[in-house]
């Protein structure tokens, strides 16, 4: 079975486009259990759409899938100019919609070059999840609106509107939203990670 497109599962939600991925590659749920770590229960509640994966667990599975956690990001409409090649409208964003309540907007057009730049919306209360995660490269940002609380290593920070944050992705981390109110993040990623 062919690998599915990402402009074929534009109307799918993360579980499905899972289970998809999953099964076109011939991987089955104990398979992809022992790859993750995770257990089969989990796994078929996340492809059920029952429970939401975190961004470290859809890291773990696309990795174990063979993907980029970008895969699971809606496609855009193409342009017919050619330049979405540097340029990416407001309006053709592609995005990754997380259950937890974070929305992840890719601001740059493609993942190819040495730099990811996201916009992510935390609703009240939405979190990375509960472990904190690690990988390969930095992370910088800078919060437009709202609060994060971000833990780096054994250190926890509170960060407001116009407070920035730069740390190596090798350190443990993980974040959230304390606040009421939505909050904004522009998060900068080299090498890329999603």
């Amino acid at each position: 079975m062919a690998l599915p497109e990402v402009g074929d599962l534009a109307d799918l939600d993360i579980g499905e486009k899972i289970r998809l991925l999953r099964k076109s590659r011939q991987v089955t749920l104990k398979d992809l259990a022992e790859r993750t770590g995770l257990s089969i229960g989990y796994l078929s509640q996340v492809e059920r759409n029952l429970s939401s994966p975190s961004v470290n667990v859809l890291r773990e599975i696309a990795t174990a899938l063979g993907v980029n956690i970008s895969w699971f990001f809606e496609a855009p409409e193409q342009s017919q100019t050619g330049e979405e090649r540097f340029i990416v409208r407001k309006n053709n964003r592609r995005q990754l919609r997380f259950r937890s309540g974070i929305t992840d907007s890719l601001l740059t057009p493609n993942l190819n070059g040495q730099i990811e730049l996201l916009l992510s919306r935390f609703e009240p209360g939405a979190s990375s999840g509960e472990e904190p995660y690690t990988h390969y490269g930095e992370e910088a940002g800078v919060v437009m609106t709202g609060q994060l609380e971000l833990w780096i290593g054994g250190d926890r920070f509170l960060l407001s509107e116009g407070d920035s944050f730069n740390f190596p992705s090798s350190a443990p981390h993980s974040y959230r939203n304390p606040g009421e109110t939505e909050s904004v993040v522009i998060w900068s990623i080299t090498p890329p990670s999603y």
